[in-house]
């Protein structure tokens, strides 16, 4: 009969939130480049154009960084007051701003020549954003209440919506009809305009209730999903879904963060959310169910949050200046790494890549044939040789009977302890672990001691541990004495074990408590 291997036992982990894929992914935005601005940064914005610069506005001016290094490329700071939401045109050409003078500028990105001025508003534009389908008009929202639609090239305002009451500082045109406006208002509502009619479709929130949300915060910020029929908004911690297509109904209230959102995103696909507030989180939460599934912190309250359309950075601006870039390397399959993994072949001289084929050495006269070795005949049989799997030292040593040398081989630092303790196992099955541990001088019954010492409270090992250390101080126990480190690492054992008694006594006096807890308040109910 063949020899059976020792069967590991693995022990089941407690599933946590960290380990599971989707915060696998997102952990892999590491090595957070911190940059330190004047002022509070107030707006981040990616180009939807590669290689997808990144316009960051804080203080007086509007810069440009590059991606790959976090270094600035360009300088806008032709403004007279603190700028707001610098944001790129989708072609990457052109970025728009507005101030607290209420002044709107467009310039163009290499030049920073300031190309169109639109200044209708009488206080300061916290919005101003270009259409994602028609990229010759600007969206402004303002503190004087109203929100225009202008025309660039003519320098006009195509149409003016002035039923808010308050300050209007979040707004967006739809990505699915460039005739919506969606809009919200520190007056506790969100607003749906038409700018085809120039009246309010649509009322949301507020005081009343309208559309099933009553909300009496003012309205940071609103985001429309890119179909046109859902729109998420914040006011103080609370977002809010909204369903468009049925009238503005609110469908969900979620309260996750401590204190107000003032920022929020959506990756690429629109499957995930990514909301920050001042309570120094971000939350991702996933869009099919809202529910939060992975959470990074950052060390000041969050002011303004973007992600790449590569989504491979993640970048934020903070109260206290400090804008921080996180990145990611896109993997080999996704549809962004193809650049990446290009750039790195050139740099390491593979041009065979980018040939198909491979290229001869510089001074020979021809390439050389690789040489294959002969297949013989079509119709001779090859018999498989089946490679014979190489028992482990420890399976050697069982093998043999040998179980003190068995023992000694798993008591080693880098054997992990499920291995160890499954040969202790094998060893009391074939009723040879008093032979594995009989006859030991101080020094191999010190590995031992350290093993019991070192798992005595691990609920997964704890109860082998136990037997165990009752056959030591048996077969042990008139020697002790002799040797002081044995002696030691025995008092330890005692210690450690009363210990974990008195710690479980506790459990036991609080488990009482909440039982009585319970039962009170289900008597109650």
């Amino acid at each position: 009969m063949d020899y059976r291997p020792v069967v590991v036992q693995k022990h089941a982990r407690p599933s946590t939130s960290k380990h599971n894929p989707e915060s696998r992914h997102w952990r892999q935005f590491k090595h957070p480049v911190f940059i330190k601005e004047y002022a509070p940064v107030t707006s981040v914005h990616f180009s939807p154009a590669k290689p997808h610069r990144y316009a960051v506005t804080a203080a007086t001016r509007v810069q440009i960084y590059a991606p790959k290094t976090q270094k600035v490329t360009k300088t806008i700071s032709r403004f007279k007051d603190v700028a707001r939401s610098g944001c790129i045109r989708d072609d990457g050409k052109l970025v728009v701003a507005g101030d607290d003078t209420g002044l709107i500028q467009i310039f163009d990105v290499n030049s920073r020549a300031i190309l169109r001025t639109l200044d209708a508003h009488k206080q300061p534009v916290h919005v101003t954003k270009f259409s994602s389908l028609n990229s010759t008009q600007v969206l402004s929202c303002s503190d004087d209440t109203t929100v225009r639609l202008w025309d660039v090239p003519s320098q006009s305002t195509i149409t003016t919506f002035a039923e808010h009451t308050d300050y209007v500082r979040s707004g967006q045109v739809s990505a699915s009809n460039p005739h919506l406006v969606l809009t919200g208002s520190y007056d506790a509502t969100i607003r749906l305009f038409d700018s085809r009619t120039g009246d309010c479709e649509m009322v949301m929130g507020g005081p009343s209730g309208e559309g099933g949300g009553r909300n009496t915060m003012p309205v940071e910020q609103v985001l429309m999903f890119p179909s046109g029929t859902v729109a998420v908004s914040s006011a103080g911690p609370i977002l809010r879904v909204w369903d468009l297509v049925a009238g503005g109904r609110c469908t969900r209230a979620l309260s996750n963060h401590q204190k107000t959102v003032t920022a929020m995103a959506f990756n690429p696909d629109a499957s995930r959310l990514l909301t920050g507030g001042l309570d120094q989180m971000v939350k991702v939460y996933d869009v099919s169910s809202y529910k939060v599934v992975h959470t990074m912190r950052y060390p000041a309250p969050i002011l303004c949050l973007a992600i790449s359309p590569d989504e491979t950075h993640i970048a934020a601006g903070m109260s206290d200046g400090t804008l921080s870039v996180r990145r990611r390397q896109p993997k080999a399959s996704e549809p962004g790494a193809s650049d990446v993994f290009s750039a790195m072949a050139l740099r390491s001289g593979a041009f065979e890549s980018f040939l198909g084929g491979v290229l001869p050495t510089i001074g020979q006269g021809r390439v050389r044939e690789k040489k294959t070795k002969p297949q013989g005949d079509v119709d001779e049989l090859k018999v498989e040789s089946k490679r014979k799997k190489r028992l482990r030292e420890y399976d050697r040593m069982l093998k043999g009977f040998k179980y003190s040398a068995a023992l000694d081989s798993v008591l080693r630092k880098q054997v992990p302890p499920s291995t160890t303790f499954s040969v202790i196992k094998e060893l009391v099955h074939r009723d040879g672990l008093r032979t594995a541990l009989a006859g030991r001088d101080d020094v191999l019954l010190e590995p031992v001691l350290r093993l019991l010492l070192k798992h005595v409270t691990d609920p997964r090992f704890g109860e082998m541990v136990c037997d165990i250390s009752s056959v030591l101080i048996d077969m042990y126990a008139p020697v002790l004495g002799q040797s002081p480190l044995i002696d030691t690492l025995f008092v330890r054992l005692r210690k450690k074990v009363e210990a974990e008694l008195r710690f479980q006594q506790e459990l036991q006096k609080t488990k009482g408590a909440l039982d009585m807890l319970l039962a009170t308040a289900a008597l109650s109910a």
